[in-house]
């Protein structure tokens, strides 16, 4: 990723050098151009752009230029979909248990090296960008200048930077020093934040962790999920609204050894809408402690928002006869040392009454074709992709998801600035 790169004259943007040439004269191959293409005209600068100043003609320059040397993302393409295999193995499972799962993602993993030990946040910025760009016309329409595609790795870095520079996140961009392209740097579910709301997308940002650390979140006066019926629970857990210090992300443990990054490591058919039905199920109002009760009574915070995030009645709709699908988007879900993608939530009623969940994730630091193999064959899949609630041992989480629509460009003014929810283990 260390690439040999030069700084572009006439839009300051920075292509490897080999490219450079053919980068500089793309510059002059239409005359007549106004700035106001179709592949950049929906990233809300607001007016017309005929005469307005300089910064603003060069943000549309450098913007067109990336839409035109950015380059698609690899990944291993399943055949029938990860969902679609993962909907199957889930519903061969004993009849005491529910899922939910998302429509479709596909999987990016890290590939060993380009980016294994520090490309996890950019691999679930890919894997959410999949879902929204496959299910959601509008979202499409806005993201990475109309291409149709999801970017590699270095074209997200130039997306994130250009986002910076149009103000999302000034103090994320600070810390970064304005620049991540062709490095190494991790990032966290506020730098995916940033990124995709610069395209109007709607991205909401919720913070877990101890009392003692809400100083260190996001959390500020106003900030909202979108939908307050998201967090259901009978305890005293609510939620926290604070002046902002920062969000958690920022303040991971950065000598963690890189290596553990690794080492965690089709549009949906017609479906009948379930209603109520779904409720039902929620944890919220009997929950059963088991494991180590400290630890869990904590993190089961964390599964029950999951549960309630995809099980939304007016979002929920049938498929098989224990699998539900969502019309939520996946979930990137950070916390110190990696990042992974939650695609949905299990639930078992244990022959004791228990209520058992599991997370259902995919991790970048899996291989996709040792997934889609053990998805096929309905073997070890459940240690690839399921997570319960004693395997959250960490003391801070951050999850962020996408809200439908696209934002006003009165909205978009608000989404610059980067604030999320804070709810207490």
């Amino acid at each position: 990723m260390n690439m040999e790169s030069s700084t572009c004259p006439f839009c300051d943007l920075s292509v490897p050098s080999s490219e450079l040439q053919s980068h500089a004269n793309a510059h002059f191959d239409d005359n007549d151009a106004d700035y106001s293409s179709p592949s950049v005209s929906g990233l809300h600068f607001g007016g017309g752009v005929r005469g307005r100043d300089n910064v603003v003609l060069k943000m549309y320059e450098k913007i067109s230029c990336l839409v035109d040397v950015q380059r698609r993302g690899e990944f291993y393409k399943v055949e029938r979909g990860l969902m679609a295999l993962l909907r199957d193995c889930l519903e061969s499972e004993a009849e005491n248990s529910r899922s939910i799962l998302t429509c479709y993602v596909d999987h990016f993993q890290s590939l060993e090296f380009k980016d294994v030990g520090w490309g996890c946040g950019w691999r679930n910025i890919q894997m959410l960008s999949s879902h929204l760009m496959t299910q959601r016309p509008e979202a499409r329409e806005a993201m990475f200048g109309r291409s149709g595609f999801v970017p590699d790795i270095p074209s997200l870095q130039r997306w994130l930077e250009i986002a910076w520079e149009r103000g999302f996140d000034a103090p994320g961009a600070e810390q970064f020093n304005h620049a991540v392209y062709g490095s190494k740097k991790w990032i966290g579910a506020t730098e995916c934040a940033a990124l995709l709301r610069s395209f109007g997308l709607r991205v909401r940002v919720v913070d877990f962790g101890p009392k003692e650390s809400e100083e260190l979140y996001l959390s500020v006066l106003g900030s909202s999920v979108g939908e307050k019926d998201l967090v259901k629970s009978n305890d005293k857990r609510k939620r926290k609204t604070s002046n902002t210090y920062g969000p958690m992300d920022r303040y991971v443990s950065r000598c963690v050894a890189q290596s553990s990054c690794n080492q965690d490591a089709k549009s949906c058919p017609s479906l009948v809408r379930v209603g109520d039905a779904v409720d039902k199920e929620s944890s919220s109002g009997n929950r059963v402690l088991y494991g180590k009760e400290k630890l869990n009574e904590g993190h089961q915070v964390l599964m029950d928002f999951v549960w309630n995030y995809f099980s939304h009645k007016n979002t929920v709709q049938f498929d098989h006869n224990n699998v539900l699908i969502s019309e939520k988007t996946p979930l990137y879900f950070q916390h110190d040392g990696h990042s992974r993608t939650i695609v949905g939530i299990q639930v078992k009623h244990q022959r004791s009454g228990i209520a058992q969940y599991n997370l259902l994730v995919l991790d970048p630091g899996h291989r996709t074709g040792a997934l889609e193999r053990s998805l096929i064959e309905k073997v070890g899949w459940q240690k690839l992709i399921k997570r319960g609630v004693h395997t959250l041992k960490k003391p801070q989480y951050q999850l962020c998801y996408v809200d439908p629509g696209i934002a006003s460009e009165e909205e978009m003014k608000k989404l610059k600035t980067i604030d999320s929810v804070f709810l207490e283990f």
